[in-house]
């Protein structure tokens, strides 16, 4: 990064302390490039901390796009300590399972039951809402902690960091001094190019479709409530209800050889996705045919190899900017949610800002390159190439099991911060 004298991978660290010394509330200021779910994630659970926060978003006025998130219990239990799961849960649809499907009967090959038996196990509600809505409320919490916080149209170029701070430069030549810099600016991140260096993401072979349909559009028998995986050779679709069940999305990922644009709102042809989805279930046809027919969008999907340092002494990354993860598990948005409670956690440990930032990464290296490396499984478990290896392969799994025992049940305002 030109002129970021701190990205120069500055890695003298004290040792982690895991036992709380003398916090740095109150005499720190924190950093943060990127508004969207993970920045401002980050912003409201250091503000009810007690830290001073300042958010840097580039875009004009603080909105988001795209479709759906999934809320499972281990980011539910996040929005849980901010006072938002209820909000979260009036925007949004409790599903009653989460089903893996054939593409073309409909067959249900594994069932997570959620619903109200997966509040009692878990604490919080598995929840679909979509991205705009559930940015919203995070952008009014933040707000109501801190109403100057967020600073939009300022964009970070860059950083560099000495033994007391972090100073950023943004796009107009200003700059900006704190403790701490965190990088929640996502897959194409300015800070961690600082970090870590230029590290392109690379085309996985799957492009993904998205539309959303007014639910009344569809069938009586067709409007579920359940979310659904629908695996099929070559590709898969996810369906699920958002907004109270008055919209149907659906999300579809079929493999490309080649793919260039890799922006979510970037329309595309209607036939093309009815013709990516030719012969499968009625359901997934009736809501591609039920689409407005300027409002199909298809991007690229990308990522990265799993790294296990993504931090200096003072600046570190969140969310997809540390660990870019493909939405198989549906658990990208969910991982930069508990990246920003752990690490408000490791902040509030010590005023030592190495000694946290090194905490904070060693509790979270694992546990995401585990997600990348799964979701990328699921990839080729969800496109195998006809229905008897279909059968045979989910015939060998527990989802529900398997979920429940490492996924849903992590608590990121609770887990045991362990020093490396």
């Amino acid at each position: 990064m030109p002129g970021s004298t701190g990205s120069a991978r500055c890695r003298s660290r004290s040792p982690a302390r895991t036992e709380p010394e003398d916090s740095m509330v109150g005499a720190r200021r924190i950093l943060i490039a990127g508004g969207g779910i993970g920045g401002l994630t980050a912003a409201a659970t250091l503000l009810q901390a007690g830290f001073e926060v300042a958010v840097f978003e580039q875009a004009p006025v603080l909105s988001e796009v795209g479709a759906g998130i999934q809320v499972s219990a281990n980011a539910g239990r996040v929005y849980r300590s901010l006072g938002l799961m209820e909000a979260v849960e009036a925007a949004g649809v409790m599903p009653d399972a989460y089903h893996f499907r054939i593409f073309d009967s409909g067959e249900i090959l594994q069932t997570i039951p959620l619903g109200a038996g997966y509040r009692e196990r878990h604490g919080v509600p598995y929840v679909t809402i979509h991205r705009a809505d559930l940015h919203r409320l995070l952008v009014g919490k933040v707000s109501s902690l801190d109403p100057g916080a967020v600073r939009t149209g300022r964009t970070v170029t860059s950083f560099a960091e000495d033994e007391d701070g972090v100073t950023v430069t943004l796009a107009d030549g200003t700059t900006e001094r704190g403790a701490v810099l965190i990088g929640a600016d996502g897959i194409k991140s300015v800070v961690r190019r600082g970090v870590v260096g230029s590290t392109e993401a690379a085309y996985t072979g799957d492009a993904v479709w998205r539309v959303m349909v007014p639910m009344d559009r569809l069938p009586p028998d067709h409007r579920w409530h359940s979310t659904d995986i629908w695996a099929g050779p070559g590709r898969h679709a996810v369906t699920y209800a958002l907004r109270g069940g008055t919209v149907m999305n659906l999300v579809g990922c079929v493999e490309y050889a080649q793919w260039e644009d890799e922006s979510w709102t970037t329309p595309r042809p209607w036939a093309e996705m009815r013709a990516d989805f030719d012969g499968w279930h009625p359901i997934i046809t009736g809501i591609i045919d039920a689409a407005d027919r300027d409002q199909c969008f298809r991007w690229a999907l990308r990522d990265r190899e799993p790294i296990r340092d993504w931090s200096t002494a003072r600046v570190t990354l969140l969310g997809d900017a540390a660990h870019p993860t493909l939405p198989y598990m549906a658990q990208g948005a969910a991982m930069a949610v508990e990246d920003a409670a752990v690490l408000a956690r490791a902040l509030l440990r010590t005023s030592d800002v190495a000694a946290a930032i090194a905490l904070y990464q060693a509790n979270r290296v694992d546990r995401t390159a585990r997600i990348v490396n799964e979701s990328r499984a699921n990839r080729a478990l969800f496109h195998l190439p006809d229905v008897a290896a279909l059968r045979a392969a989910f015939a060998k799994r527990d989802m529900n099991a398997e979920r429940s025992a490492w996924l849903f049940s992590y608590d990121p305002t609770t887990v045991e911060l362990v020093a490396a």
